[in-house]
């Protein structure tokens, strides 16, 4: 009997002992890249005339580290057992509790 995509990957998903290791893995793993574009946006805000040139710009930075402290936040949760709609609900950006909650609904 053929099973069909979506079962086997109900079925992988709650049966992966090791999930939760992986996402707070993971969590951490983003931490460190949001540290270095941390320290990337600080060494370049270093430079007065670049800094006053690209302000518009430096806003990406700040964006970027919100969105992976946001998204490593919900890996986090889902590494403590929280359900997927209770962990994307605490998501405090809008944007990318939209994001996650679309998400979520393709794959219902």
């Amino acid at each position: 009997m053929t099973r069909s995509p979506g079962i086997a990957r109900k079925e992988i998903m709650t049966s992966d002992h090791l999930a939760s290791f992986l996402h707070a893995a993971i969590a951490e793993e983003m931490r460190h890249i949001r540290a270095r574009i941390e320290q990337l946006a600080e060494l370049l805000a270093s430079d007065e005339t670049f800094a006053l040139k690209y302000m518009e710009q430096f806003q990406t930075f700040d964006m970027l580290i919100q969105c992976t402290d946001e998204s490593a936040a919900v890996l986090d949760r889902l590494a403590e057992g929280v359900r997927s709609h209770e962990a994307v609900a605490g998501v405090r950006l809008e944007a990318v509790q939209q994001r996650l909650r679309s998400a979520l609904a393709q794959a219902a």
